[in-house]
């Protein structure tokens, strides 16, 4: 089978190695675009990150393809339904940084309680005047977490090490859980007037697109902090921008944005201006947003520790080698898992 792997730092080629034994296997640091796409219409399966976009427009130039191994456990950057059309199995990583993910929550809610890369930009330049940079105690403060799989567990276990009241909200509540963990189910509504911390945890999904909006920000209590490491469309950007710029939102830690993948590279923005395929008020309240000193925004890069995408490698390569064998495993779609 030939195999292309993209995406790759030089550390992880070693994981793909074995794969060698039986197939042709191609290791590339580079993401798979559009305009790519036809130097690899060979590629009988692919491995792609989190920068390389798999619609129609890529897709379409692989003719020979079967698989998609994604190193990733959302997969909304892939086109499905075009996957079912041709009979490409697709298959992500469904666990490997849930503590992970769940720690860089947090470094995002110290940074802003603490004001901590204020102060880190200070002290750098000479001033060690505290002047300006009084935070806030995260004991006593009520976290409320949207979406409570495992994710948002480990980050109620973290806000509860803190001395934090903890109230959560889900489509499927699981009160062993709670009771386990000690935090309160609640409506929706109810944990958007109560927290004054806000962290989601739940993935991109037509009804979770813009679950954060003008409304929801109109419902929260004065000076929320929200803080998103899941996926960027689920808040509003616009509506956060506002809520910002009147004190509803005192402090957001991001690590998505709605138009990261536009913003990454110069090249895509300006084909986004000219094509006009991107939400270009998006796009705009994304860069105001990445310049306010009342938000901190990380690379998408919550996952980013050896530990988890050593993980990941570890669970994509296993993903490969039982498609091969005709069996799959961690399958998102209906294709074949077959060769």
């Amino acid at each position: 089978m030939k195999i292309t792997i993209f995406e790759l730092e030089e550390w992880e080629r070693q994981a793909f190695e074995r794969l060698r034994e039986r197939h042709d296997v191609a290791l590339l640091d580079r993401p798979l675009t559009a305009r790519t796409a036809a130097e690899h219409a060979d590629a009988e399966a692919v491995s792609t990150f989190i920068y390389s976009r798999l619609d129609r427009t890529v897709l379409e130039q692989l003719p020979r393809l079967k698989l998609i191994a994604t190193r990733s456990t959302g997969y909304d950057h892939i086109d499905l339904d075009y996957c079912e059309q041709h009979d490409v199995t697709v298959c992500n990583v469904p666990t490997y940084g849930d503590s992970t993910v769940a720690e860089h929550v947090f470094a995002l809610l110290l940074t802003l309680s603490h004001k901590m890369d204020q102060a880190i930009d200070r002290t750098r330049k000479g001033d060690f005047s505290p002047r300006g940079l009084q935070g806030f105690d995260l004991q006593g403060k009520t976290f409320g977490v949207i979406g409570t799989g495992s994710i948002g567990r480990h980050a109620i276990r973290i806000a509860r090490g803190f001395g934090m009241e903890v109230i959560g909200c889900d489509v499927k509540p699981d009160e062993e859980a709670a009771a386990q963990l000690g935090f309160t189910y609640v409506g929706m509504d109810e944990l958007l007037r109560r927290a004054d911390v806000i962290s989601l945890h739940v993935p991109s999904t037509p009804k979770t697109r813009h679950l954060l909006s003008h409304e929801q920000f109109e419902q929260m209590k004065q000076c929320a902090i929200i803080i998103n490491t899941s996926r960027g469309d689920v808040i509003d950007s616009q509506a956060l921008v506002r809520g910002l710029a009147e004190g509803k939102v005192c402090g957001a830690g991001l690590d998505v944005l709605p138009e990261e993948p536009v913003i990454r590279e110069e090249a895509e923005l300006l084909r986004s201006v000219y094509e006009r395929k991107h939400n270009l008020d998006a796009l705009l309240a994304d860069h105001v947003l990445i310049r306010l000193r009342n938000v901190v925004v990380t690379p998408h890069s919550a996952f980013n520790t050896r530990e988890a995408v050593s993980r990941i490698l570890e669970t994509t390569v296993a993903n490969i080698e039982s498609y091969v064998q005709g069996e799959g495993q961690n399958i998102v779609n209906r294709a074949a898992a077959a060769p």
